[in-house]
């Protein structure tokens, strides 16, 4: 059955002759308070540019968001990726917390009439003693603040604890389900197993596997890598993954549910262990991105296409090989061309995660392609 959520790839594949730099190339250069919506991404999109291109004016715009999202209500909670009332703990230090969901429901990533229950269902609200793990709205996420403001101040904050406490959960977890035979750690966002890296499994196992984020090799080795596993033998034929545990439709390729955002998780699990498989699967998303990653929801990360084009960027990164680059440059010529194709306007068109700060975030990025990161989560 063919795809309808992707548009056709209409760019010739790389095949070893193209000079990505040859000027005949096309080209390629170029209210609330939270990072996936509002204001402190737009901050974060100002202080990536200062960092590409020095220019303080870029800085001074950053502070400007950052000083409007200081002004709205104060947070409710510490969690630092946040709900729509949540916390700007980091924007307070440099500018931003990752990105946030709504009150009481899951983010746009899935609509309603794409995932019928139970993969997407209305939920009630979370109890407040209950904290989840994933990287839109808890403890992963909180550790990439935590990473950012080590990385700007080098205050040597420690992630142990955060750590700790998330693998305490995730056995938690697989304990009361009893799949901890088939994974160590299991980890929910409202009442479903996701898969992927906005709320899902890929993106707290990434965290998980980074250097010295847990105390102790040998729980990454016997708690990490079998539930790493246990997601790769998820993976459909054609190399995407389920958006949750159970759901047998191979239909979204995006970074918060799907191909692009494993890729991460299986690239670091090739790094830390160093087996090949993880690799080849890696790769092996990586072509689903090609054939599949033009979507039709439009151009930004989250769930558009520039948030896919980083997936190759981050091949590139391991594998050094062009076409990965080359990939990435022409899903940001289909970008350079934004708003012409038809696609879907997102809620927040100019928002971090959903809509063009985003998209001019990605293609800053790539003038530096060895130094490129996913906003918000890569580290």
């Amino acid at each position: 059955m063919p795809d309808q959520r992707a548009l056709k790839n209409p760019y010739k594949d790389y095949d070893g002759t193209q000079n990505l730099f040859d000027p005949s190339t096309p080209s390629f250069a170029g209210q609330d308070c939270t990072g996936y919506r509002a204001g402190a991404g737009i901050a974060l999109l100002y202080l990536h540019l200062h960092g590409v291109f020095g220019e303080s004016s870029y800085l001074q715009r950053a502070l400007e968001y950052v000083s409007r999202s200081l002004s709205l209500k104060p947070a409710r909670w510490v969690t630092l990726p946040v709900w729509r009332r949540g916390a700007r703990g980091p924007s307070r230090a440099v500018v931003l917390p990752p990105p946030a969901a709504r009150p009481g429901r899951p983010t746009s990533c899935i609509n309603r009439s794409e995932l019928s229950p139970p993969f997407y269902t209305e939920a009630p609200p979370r109890p407040a003693y209950i904290l989840p793990d994933d990287c839109c709205t808890a403890r992963a996420g909180f550790l990439y603040s935590l990473v950012f403001i080590n990385q700007q101040f080098r205050p040597g904050e420690d992630p142990h604890p955060i750590c700790d406490a998330a693998l305490a959960s995730g056995e938690s977890l697989a304990k009361r389900n009893r799949t901890q035979d088939q994974s160590p750690l299991m980890y929910e966002w409202y009442q479903e197993q996701y898969v992927g890296a906005a709320h899902g499994l890929a993106g707290i196992y990434y965290f998980l596997m980074q250097p010295g984020f847990v105390a102790g090799q040998d729980r990454v080795q016997s708690l990490v890598k079998p539930s790493v596993d246990f997601v790769c033998q998820l993976k459909f034929p054609s190399g995407n993954y389920p958006p949750c545990v159970g759901d047998e439709r191979d239909l979204l390729v995006h970074w918060c549910h799907g191909s692009p955002g494993v890729i991460y998780m299986l690239l670091q699990a090739y790094k830390v262990f160093g087996v090949k498989q993880y690799l080849e699967d890696a790769l092996q998303s990586g072509e689903v991105l090609w054939q599949r990653g033009l979507l039709k929801k439009g151009y930004g990360l989250c769930h558009g296409a520039a948030g896919n084009a980083y997936g190759f960027l981050a091949l590139y990164k391991v594998t050094r090989e062009a076409r990965h680059l080359y990939r990435a440059c022409m899903f940001a010529d289909w970008c350079m061309n934004y708003g012409k194709h038809g696609c879907r306007t997102p809620d927040t068109p100019f928002s971090l995660f959903e809509g063009m700060a985003g998209t001019i975030y990605f293609l800053a990025d790539l003038l530096q392609p060895m130094r490129s990161k996913f906003p918000a989560f890569e580290v």
